[in-house]
């Protein structure tokens, strides 16, 4: 048995019995010997059952379906290099795919990248939602460029970040994480107002002066003014 014969019989066999929810346990229970095979070929790299392969594989209405492992409420942050550097080596060649994936499978590669990312920092690794962050950042920036409604998230970016950390938190369903960050922007953006950077350094129209020499500071009424031709704004 090879990785795509046992996601062949799951998703038959899901198409069969129907399942209103399903977990490990439950392929266990109905094919046990794709669950031998998976448990011995389909490892995280920090260790354990890469459940996350196995279920972005099946079909998307049961993705959804799945019941991860419970994890503990209460993590104590930590930093370990080490399980960071695990999942960077191993795709050193291809981290290029958060700036500019070139193709469907570049996508995919982005997604398997940044999940394996997400559980590690799920588990309190603080390092692997610094990398996390940075990573997903480049992505980010590139739909505030090309996504013109996304674009309106510039200039927010402590909120910006929020949404993403909030994002590597929540993660429990097995399906594309960057999809969900996404998402999750387009709708939050819904609420944002543009922001128009403004600088007081720009010419004005008659190219001799700057917009702040139309700005004046009266020091006995502390006032700050704004001059137009002879005119002034207060």
């Amino acid at each position: 048995m090879d990785f795509d014969r046992a996601v062949l019989i799951l998703n038959e066999l899901l198409s069969k019995e129907r399942p209103k929810s399903l977990n490990s346990s439950w392929i266990l229970r109905h094919a046990p010997e794709c669950y031998r095979f998976i448990r011995k070929t389909v490892r995280a790299e920090v260790g354990g059952i890469d459940w996350d392969r196995v279920t972005y594989s099946l079909d998307p209405a049961y993705q959804r379906r799945w019941i991860p492992a419970r994890r503990r409420k209460h993590r104590v942050p930590y930093t370990n290099a080490n399980e960071v550097d695990l999942v960077l080596h191993r795709y050193q060649d291809k981290l290029y795919v958060f700036l500019a994936p070139a193709d469907v499978s570049d996508r995919r590669l982005r997604d398997i990248i940044s999940i394996a990312l997400v559980r590690i920092a799920q588990n309190g690794n603080l390092l692997a939602k610094q990398e996390l962050v940075k990573r997903v950042g480049y992505t980010i920036d590139d739909w505030l460029e090309n996504h013109h409604f996304l674009a309106r998230w510039r200039g927010y970016d402590q909120e910006l970040r929020g949404q993403l950390e909030g994002c590597i938190r929540r993660y429990r369903y097995t399906g594309s994480f960057i999809r969900y960050v996404y998402s999750t922007l387009q709708c939050a953006a819904r609420g944002l107002r543009p922001l128009h950077a403004y600088s007081l350094d720009e010419p004005l129209p008659d190219g001799k002066r700057r917009k702040i020499d139309l700005i004046g500071h009266d020091p006995e009424s502390n006032a700050i003014s704004i001059y137009r031709g002879s005119s002034r704004l207060s």
